[in-house]
């Protein structure tokens, strides 16, 4: 072992120790499989849930408690730690609070603290010296993510000898977290306060300008019953041609080339993401016919209901890429419709308004087609007005932008003046005395 832990041995107060987290706590499995969904049944954490020393109770499933194994001890009690056992948050740990006492865990792992305060034991699990130093470098040692209850109970922890002791840091962590908690949290709001300001920025926008008290003209369509003076309500398919893409698993022969594409994951809420490109081989004629052109307007087919029909500018970001088919690359005619426009329209409330109304919905996804794309009823000032508005959001989106940095950063600073402050309390590089709580 090195890093941190290899500093505990230098740093550790005298009256401290270190030691293995088998040697105070037990560890047990939860339910390999979880049972069938009751919605009057009983609660159970799941790994996604879990959130750095918290559990998240808004989406918790409930299951039916008759078939649950009693020769598990699915139970959970209060004070016992939910510890992630694979995946993207292996290794992320929760104490269990009263109020979740009777409830159950699926995949994950257990532990009973029986030699030490279990607070105090929750906090050291979520200290870098366990996460950074043990922890990760116990998760990377398979292709994916896993822990199982042997590595978990080789850990070590620094403990003090006092059972008072932790009971004070235990104590102190928790009502300097929670103070940090809803510091993080008001900021959160703010976030969240803002988004709504930029959707309304949008939405005000593009479907009555940026004029003060402008007239308006009715429609006679239920999708947007008033327009301002001077504008038209156009479907798509009547300012722009609507490509689809590329179908998968077709076999080709022939010279084949390499392509890269984009897939439906490439296009996320707000951005493309292109960290994760795939490539493809095939005729060059093929890959003429679904290449991507800058100023393409990228819009899903299919997928999440927040992300259904938004579009994104492409700007040619990756030289000859294509696009699958679940993906439209919609060619606006520039005479009469700016690719940017167009973007900030699906991004409107009233774009997704339109396609969630619109998509056909299946258990948790939903898609569109090219018909319901080229019926999409577009609020259509005149091509000088609509590089105007464009102006005026790129300018106020950006002011909305700069601000949520801010916040952002202050979360960050908070969220790791957090861990810190956990870090050098549970291996006594901060001492806690009773005139501190």
């Amino acid at each position: 072992m090195n890093g941190l832990l290899d500093d505990l041995s230098k740093t550790l107060p005298t009256d401290w120790r270190r030691c293995r987290l088998k040697s105070v706590a037990n560890i047990r499995y939860g339910l390999g499989q979880p049972p069938a969904q009751l919605a009057s049944g009983v609660a159970m954490v799941r790994a996604t849930d879990v959130d750095a020393g918290t559990i998240l109770t808004e989406n918790l499933l409930r299951v039916d408690p008759a078939e649950l194994p009693l020769d598990r001890n699915p139970y959970l009690k209060a004070d016992e730690i939910i510890v992630v056992r694979s995946g993207a948050y292996t290794g992320d740990s929760a104490i269990v609070p009263p109020a979740l006492e009777g409830s159950i865990t699926g995949y994950d792992m257990v532990i009973t603290v029986t030699r030490a305060v279990p607070q105090f034991v929750a906090y050291g699990l979520l200290s870098k010296y366990v996460l950074e130093d043990q922890l990760l470098l116990l998760t990377l040692r398979a292709a994916q993510p896993h822990l199982n209850a042997e590595q978990l109970g080789s850990i070590v922890l620094a403990m003090p000898s006092s059972r008072q002791e932790q009971q004070r840091i235990a104590a102190y962590l928790d009502v300097s977290c929670a103070a940090i908690d809803a510091a993080v949290a008001a900021k959160r709001r703010q976030l969240e306060t803002l988004d709504a300001l930029r959707k309304s920025i949008v939405q005000r926008a593009v479907t009555r300008g940026i004029s003060e008290d402008v007239p308006l003209d009715s429609t006679g369509n239920a999708w947007m019953e008033q327009i301002p003076q001077g504008w038209k309500l156009v479907c798509l398919k009547h300012i722009a041609e609507i490509q689809g893409g590329l179908t998968l698993g077709k076999q080709y022969e022939g010279p084949l080339i390499e392509r890269p594409y984009l897939r439906v994951g490439n296009v996320q809420d707000g951005h493309l993401d292109l960290a994760d490109v795939s490539v493809i081989e095939l005729p060059a004629s093929v890959a003429k016919g679904v290449e991507l052109r800058p100023g393409d307007v990228l819009m899903t087919e299919g997928g999440d209901l927040d992300k259904l029909g938004r579009g994104h500018v492409w700007n040619g970001e990756i030289p000859g890429c294509l696009h699958q088919n679940h993906i439209f690359a919609v060619r606006c005619f520039l005479h009469k419709l700016k690719p940017i426009f167009l973007a900030y329209v699906t991004a409107a409330r009233y774009g997704r308004d339109y396609f969630e109304a619109t998509g056909k919905k299946t258990t948790n996804l939903a898609c569109t087609n090219a018909t319901k794309v080229g019926e999409f009823p577009i609020p259509l000032p005149g091509l000088i007005e609509q590089e105007a508005i464009c102006a005026h959001l790129e300018k106020k989106l950006g002011e909305v932008k700069g601000i949520v940095t801010g916040i952002e950063a202050q979360i960050a600073t908070l969220t790791a003046y957090r861990q810190s402050l956990i870090h050098e309390c549970v291996t006594g590089q901060r001492r806690i005395t009773e005139d501190l709580l």
